[in-house]
């Protein structure tokens, strides 16, 4: 009997999971992984833990010590999230009496807001992390370039970037399908000049055999036919900017500085919440950095203003 539970239980998870985007999966698996470790699961995997078993004690007991260890509020409220979208797929399943999974409401979200996280590149950061990736005359460095230039001008994800496939670039109309984006949200986009030549560089190195857009480059120069992974594509962001002599940035700060541009341009907000993949617009507005760079043009001009 207890097998059976626990085997129900791991479909409950395997389900929910599942039903994610590939991106959605990797974070839900993180959160679910800090919310069985509070629970005392953690010398388990994932797939054992007794999710069908929980109820509003675990779920006020995790919100509760997340709390406890500092966490941000958007941290906290994935995490419930991760954790109600197990239970809710237990319910479905008939795992969970209606009783206990109703009273999962009453474990309320953690209100509050942070300084938003990360930043917007100046167009001159952007040149020179080009041009570090130019400089590179290895394959990696033509790779770098085309993919570094598909989230600054293009906005995409990381999770979009290494999950393209040869047959998703248009290279005539310049057209790329995005399948693999967050929410299962699927969108084309027509790529700016600057952005179609170098991916046409990078695929003159690559070669136009099916398979991943991007891939490994080995220090031979030699490349690996297989998906480039979204840590490695992280890694990459922070070794060119090294490189460039500019501040750290991460693929997100390229998001964020696609965003900036367009709505810098007068570009109206839902526009740019559709070329963003973006489910809705407040989050979009998230993205946006301009008061930050205001407030650096004021602080500039001040400090100038105090020596004259």
């Amino acid at each position: 009997m207890r097998k059976r539970q626990r085997a129900a239980a791991a479909n409950a998870l395997t389900l929910y999971l599942d039903n994610l985007a590939p991106s959605g999966r990797r974070s839900a698996r993180s959160r679910l992984c800090t919310a069985a470790e509070i629970l005392g699961h953690e010398e388990v995997a994932l797939e054992a833990v007794p999710w069908a078993s929980f109820g509003y004690a675990e779920l006020a007991a995790v919100r509760a010590e997340l709390l406890r260890r500092g966490k941000v509020p958007s941290t906290i409220n994935s995490t419930l999230a991760a954790l109600r979208g197990v239970l809710r797929t237990a319910f479905g399943l008939g795992l969970i009496p209606a009783d206990v999974y109703l009273r999962l409401d009453q474990v309320e979200l953690v209100k509050g807001k942070r300084l938003p996280a990360g930043r917007s590149l100046t167009p001159g950061e952007v040149d020179k992390l080009l041009r570090a990736c130019r400089r590179d005359k290895t394959p990696a460095g033509a790779r770098d370039a085309a993919m570094i230039a598909l989230m600054a001008a293009a906005g995409l994800r990381r999770a979009e970037v290494v999950s393209l496939v040869m047959d998703d670039y248009e290279r005539r109309r310049g057209r790329l399908a995005v399948r693999e984006g967050k929410g299962g949200q699927q969108r084309e986009l027509v790529l700016p000049g600057a952005v179609r030549r170098d991916l046409g560089q990078w695929v003159k190195v690559r070669g136009r055999v099916d398979g991943p857009l991007f891939c490994p480059v080995l220090a031979n120069g030699r490349k690996e036919m297989r998906a480039l992974s979204a840590q490695r594509l992280y890694d990459v962001v922070a070794e060119r900017a090294a490189a460039a002599g500019i501040e750290r940035c991460t693929p997100h700060d390229l998001r964020r500085t696609f965003v900036t541009r367009l709505l810098s341009q007068d570009v109206d907000l839902n526009t740019v919440r559709q070329l963003a993949g973006h489910s809705d617009m407040q989050t979009t507005a998230r993205y946006d950095c301009r008061d930050d760079r205001a407030q650096r043009r004021a602080l500039r001009q001040s400090g100038a203003a105090s020596r004259a």
